[in-house]
């Protein structure tokens, strides 16, 4: 991880390390003005790994959700940089935007986001067919078959559990290829088995398509699933985790809760 605010950006790591799909150099995020200046990240640093899943976790008002719009390109920064794979977007215009969010990034939230009046594959294929793109057949039959939808696709939204409807917004996320796919607690409208499916299909969708993953979590079950675990305090990454287990993020968390309260 590169900290010197003069840094240059390079998407290649040193010692034949992956790829970066995302980067933040010195990111800076503030609302209000004065007095009712808020500071909700200050002077970030951070790479994400392509090929890799990352959890974001932190408490509540730790700056976590405002790092996953900035880094996506949903917020504005204050100050600093961000690219998506080699493209800076810091300083991008609207419409610059909005086509490198179409065709780069991938989102996954809370709500399942799905039109009620469409199939399950026409709500998986609608950003493509928006965008005038026909899907890559071969591809598309993979990721249904990997998010377990096979034999629902003709299933309009209200005749699938809910479980079943955010793996379609999953496999949405997925179709087009995207370089980098951001989930902001997409597993937090479900029950704990239905949050389970979701996360196992989310891993393997790294570890068998290749995916990258950034998720924004308060649970550390669904952060045990990721390569690696940032946490945030403040708007500053204060630690991160690598090859988390669920009991050792929960251990991380309890310590650091216990250091804000001493």
């Amino acid at each position: 991880m590169t900290t010197a605010a003069t840094a240059v950006y390079d998407p290649q790591l040193p010692d034949g390390a992956p790829a970066v799909a995302a980067a933040a150099r010195q990111v800076s995020k503030a609302y209000g003005a004065g007095e009712t200046r808020v500071t909700a990240l200050d002077a970030v640093d951070v790479d994400i790994q392509r090929g890799r899943f990352t959890a974001i976790m932190g408490p509540s008002g730790s700056g976590k959700s405002t790092l996953m719009h900035c880094l996506a390109g949903l917020d504005t920064v204050s100050g600093g940089r961000i690219w998506i794979g080699d493209t800076e977007i810091t300083g991008l215009k609207d419409k610059q935007l909005t086509r490198l969010r179409r065709d780069k990034i991938g989102f996954i939230f809370q709500a399942f986001n799905l039109l009620p009046t469409l199939s399950a594959l026409e709500n998986i294929t609608l950003p493509m067919d928006i965008a005038g793109r026909r899907p890559d057949q071969a591809w598309l039959d993979q990721v249904v078959e990997t998010v377990g939808l096979a034999g629902r696709l003709k299933h309009r939204p209200a005749q699938l559990s809910g479980g079943q409807q955010q793996r379609v917004a999953v496999a949405r996320a997925l179709a087009a290829r995207p370089e980098i796919i951001f989930g902001d607690e997409p597993t937090g409208n479900l029950d704990s088995r239905a949050g389970a499916e979701v996360l196992t299909f989310l891993r393997r969708s790294v570890d068998e398509l290749g995916q990258t993953i950034v998720m924004v979590t308060h649970d550390p079950v669904a952060a045990g699933y990721a390569d690696r675990v940032l946490f945030l305090a403040d708007g500053v990454i204060v630690d991160e985790m690598h090859a988390p287990t669920a009991d050792s993020v929960l251990e991380r968390m309890r310590r650091f809760d216990g250091k804000r309260t001493s």
